[in-house]
């Protein structure tokens, strides 16, 4: 017998609707500095850097990572006077627009503003009396910025945990919209929120409930997810299931990591569930016995030789022959392992040509890289015959 969830889940498979097809929420659409959140815009992947915001150098230099992994958004933390003045200093070194992350005094919110940030990350409920809230909004209004909203489990209300008991989607829901508020009384529009959680289950409701109430653009992130592992999974059960659900238009994978992983696994997300593809996506198998080569070695090799690559391609490196041949019909570049130390190459999934083993990480190397300069060329004619 199915459970009430799985009874759901049967019935949602069973609709008329494609099995690939994803309807996004319908939202109004905002601007963080050049990038378009909501609407029709693709979904943003963002992180946030973890230098200190006062070390300039290595903040630049930490961005500048990110950029290179395809962040579309980067926030920088501001807890003081020194760490708001440095954004003057960085905002100009980067290309992707800065969020300036304020808790608590208005003032530095203001100067972030002045320096330069694109996007400020308040919640106008903690940063004082109505007036200031009136100071940032008009320093948002004059310097161009918008807002996020971000609302915390962690870090709810008072007077919504007493009357609530506990951290809830609906105390949740009721404080974000309780912020909201306040901007839309002083006539901005110009906002995001976020509602997270480290639980998953507290995480999705909250933003299922708070995606039929109002009509900004969401930004999407299961907090204090984790180290690299278990912060991965939690994010991509949780993210996952709101952007299948059609929930979300710019994400942050919270990771105890490097923030290019935090990156590197939101693209992956997006890649998963077809919303978004940057860069290759190798389709391989879990090796066994029938191998015909090292997989796991190869993969591993293959993934870092073709983090440069932000053409989107799919390549599959199959171990033996079981597979190999449908897997490799699917996409762009395949090599299928087989007997006495060779496999076969496939190109646009056609078998091609037969290749020892040891030369294949090289060759497929230059097989991908070919590709990807033919499909730059392409697309930038195709561009400049518009």
């Amino acid at each position: 017998m199915l459970y009430a969830g799985a009874k759901y889940a049967k019935a949602n498979l069973m609709s008329l609707r494609p099995y690939r097809d994803i309807y996004r929420r319908e939202c109004r659409q905002i601007h963080v500095g050049s990038v378009p959140v909501g609407g029709d815009a693709p979904i943003s992947v963002q992180s946030m850097t973890n230098t200190p915001t006062t070390d300039v150098a290595a903040t630049v230099a930490q961005i500048h990572r990110l950029e290179e992994a395809g962040v579309d958004i980067v926030r920088v933390s501001c807890p003081d006077k020194e760490s708001s003045a440095a954004l003057r200093q960085i905002v100009p070194q980067v290309t992707v627009p800065i969020v300036a992350d304020i808790h608590f005094h208005y003032q530095r919110a203001i100067e972030a503003a002045e320096a330069g940030a694109a996007c400020l990350r308040i919640n106008p409920g903690n940063i004082g009396s109505e007036e200031r809230v009136k100071d940032v909004i008009q320093a948002a209004k004059d310097h161009g910025c918008a807002m996020r909203i971000g609302v915390n489990a962690g870090s709810l209300e008072k007077e919504l945990l007493e009357r609530y008991g506990e951290p809830c989607p609906e105390a949740m829901v009721e404080s974000a919209l309780d912020h909201a508020r306040i901007l839309q009384d002083h006539d901005f529009h110009e906002f995001k929120i976020s509602v997270k959680a480290s639980d998953v289950f507290l995480t999705v409701a909250a933003y299922h409930a708070l995606a039929d109430a109002i009509d900004c653009p969401l930004h999407l992130g299961i907090t204090e997810a984790g180290g690299f592992v278990s912060g991965s999974i939690k994010s991509s059960i949780g993210l996952g299931s709101l952007l299948w659900a059609g929930i979300g238009d710019t994400i942050r994978v919270s990771l105890s990591a490097d923030p290019v992983e935090e990156v590197k696994v939101g693209f992956e997300i997006l890649k998963a569930l077809n919303l978004r593809h940057r860069g290759v996506n190798i389709i391989s198998c879990p090796s066994c016995a029938r191998q015909g080569f090292d997989v796991i070695e190869t993969v591993a090799i293959l993934e870092e030789r073709l983090a440069h690559v932000s053409t989107p391609l799919t390549v599959s490196i199959i171990g033996c022959v079981v597979n190999g041949p449908g897997e490799a019909a699917q996409t762009d570049i395949g090599f299928t392992g087989g007997g006495s130390g060779a496999g076969m190459v496939y190109i646009s999934g056609v078998a091609d040509h037969k290749l020892d083993n040891d030369k294949m990480i090289d060759h497929i190397v230059e097989l991908v890289e070919k590709r990807a300069a033919e499909i730059e060329a392409a697309n930038a004619s195709a561009s400049a015959a518009e």
